[in-house]
């Protein structure tokens, strides 16, 4: 069973080979430091062939000696310098299934193979504060890296200061201001694997770097590889179960596939259609697990609203039930999307879209007009949507307009954003007036989807013989609550109906 451990440290090129710590007694707050000895480590780091998993700065590896011997798969967190999550499984022969599983939307049908071997000798000390607490672990290593099948091999000493979990991350920049006045800096490598593979000759190639857009083809390309890249990077997430990470890796789908709509006389639709349906596909499977997510989350807010006297019956733990049950089915229902060959196919069609653009004339043209005026024209459909959504009587086919509404909506705020790097404060507000017409459509159709759970809740109550007075109760509470969205409505187009977007 793999367990998470997040991994906050730094790492500094020690100045001699035999290099011994400064005494780290001096450290603001540290009352001990304590010898733990020397360990020996044997680690074989695996990867596919052509490195991916380097490239994007992951590293897993099988170790063998210390108090974690086991596999270890390090996964660096967004916009965080040193920290890492480390998802660790108990030692077999093969890689384990469940770390394999987080890597695969990087290395799809490759093999993970033994890359680089590291050998080292660990000399570890904690430091502790007045009352023994663990503030970090600092440990000097005497690494040798061989390259695994290869001849070449490299030696080096590093420190490592690893902060003590559920530390403060400020401790770390007290340690290193001591290790400074011993001469110690910052290693310019990321991990260990990093510096092995480039001592060796075997470093992943340097990704190029993005050249500035400048045509309309440039500003929607690099939307394309932004989601492209977020849709890759959260599958881990997705796959651990994190906050938010189904719905932001949805998000991603229909941020590309609304690209492709919108864009449709700047990319060849003939090509981008057939990948664009495999992403409604995918969004489709993903929503499973977000719409019970959102949804428990509204009941439960309701419940907890309600007052102790009108909660008659098991209100709680019905909806309890009701809502475990939904989830193991749709969790266990995503990681098999996940692992199935249909959504690696979608990820290997978006990297060949990407790799060979199917690129119309229009792309040459000057981004802002394009851009702009393909928001524009997506206001427009929302404008027609609202419309009519708004000259309809309250019911199911007003619900039903009002929904594709707020699909209208997201088109048009994507297209916004879209177009920011091009036409800037203009863009921006086009995109907040929309995402406020999105969001008050949105919670309408939260409230639509809202009501029928709970009158099925109200008819599982009263089959097992239970008052179904508080789901009715709810029931009113939804339908007054859409009934508050519908009248807001208007009030909320009218500060989106203009655009504000100028198409050159």
């Amino acid at each position: 069973m793999a367990e998470t451990k997040r991994e906050i440290e730094r790492k500094y090129d020690a100045p001699a080979e035999h290099f011994r710590l400064p005494d780290l007694h001096k450290v603001p707050g540290v009352s001990e430091v304590i010898d733990k000895g020397v360990v020996e480590l044997d680690a074989v780091y695996y990867d596919t062939p052509d490195q991916r998993l380097a490239a994007h700065r992951i590293t897993l590896r099988r170790r063998t000696g210390g108090d974690d011997a086991g596999w270890h798969l390090k996964l660096p967190v967004a916009l965080s310098e040193g920290v890492r999550d480390e998802v660790r499984a108990p030692l077999s022969d093969d890689v384990p299934r469940a770390l394999a599983g987080l890597v695969r939307s990087r290395t799809r049908e490759s093999e993970l193979v033994p890359v680089v071997r590291l050998l080292t000798s660990r000399d570890v000390s904690h430091l502790t504060d007045a009352d023994g607490a663990l503030l970090a672990e600092v440990c000097v290593d005497a690494v040798r890296a061989e390259r695994v099948g290869g001849e070449r091999a490299t030696a080096w000493t590093e420190i490592e200061v690893e902060l003590a979990d559920d530390g403060d991350p400020e401790f770390l920049g007290k340690v290193e201001k001591r290790l400074r006045k011993a001469g110690v800096e910052r290693s310019a490598a990321t991990s260990k694997l990093a510096r092995a593979l480039d001592a060796t000759g075997a470093g992943a190639p340097p990704e190029a770097s993005p050249e500035e857009p400048v045509t309309a083809g440039d500003h929607i390309l690099a939307r394309l590889r932004g989601q492209r890249d977020t849709l890759v990077e959260l599958d881990p997430a997705v796959r651990r179960d994190l906050p938010d990470a189904v719905h932001q890796m949805r998000v991603a789908t229909r941020r590309l596939r609304s690209a492709f709509k919108t864009y449709k006389k700047v990319l060849d639709p003939a090509v981008t259609e057939p990948v664009g349906e495999e992403l409604k596909w995918l969004a489709g499977e993903l929503g499973i697990d977000r719409d019970r997510e959102v949804l428990t989350e509204r009941l439960t807010e309701r419940i907890d609203a309600l007052p102790r006297t009108l909660l008659l019956g098991p209100v709680r733990g019905r909806l309890r039930i009701w809502a475990v049950a939904r989830r193991l089915g749709s969790r266990r229902h995503t990681v098999a999307v996940l692992d199935g060959k249909r959504y690696l196919a979608v990820l290997e069609s978006l990297d060949a879209l990407l790799a060979d653009p199917p690129l119309k004339p229009a792309a040459e043209r000057p981004a802002a007009d394009v851009l702009a005026k393909a928001a524009l024209k997506d206001h427009a459909r929302l404008a027609a949507r609202v419309e009519r959504a708004v000259a309809l009587a309250p019911g199911t086919e007003r619900d039903v307009a009002l929904h594709e509404a707020r699909k209208a909506a997201k088109r048009a705020r994507y297209a916004g954003e879209t177009a920011v790097p091009a036409l800037g404060k203009q863009a921006r507000k086009f995109t907040k007036r929309v995402k406020k017409v999105q969001s008050l459509l949105g919670d309408h159709q939260d409230s639509v989807v809202a009501r029928e759970a709970l009158r099925d809740l109200a008819i599982q109550a009263h089959a097992a013989g239970e008052t179904a007075f508080a789901w009715g109760l709810l029931y009113g509470q939804e339908q007054a609550a859409a009934a508050d969205r519908e009248r807001e409505l208007p009030k909320v187009w009218n500060r989106a109906a203009e655009p504000g977007l100028s198409a050159g």
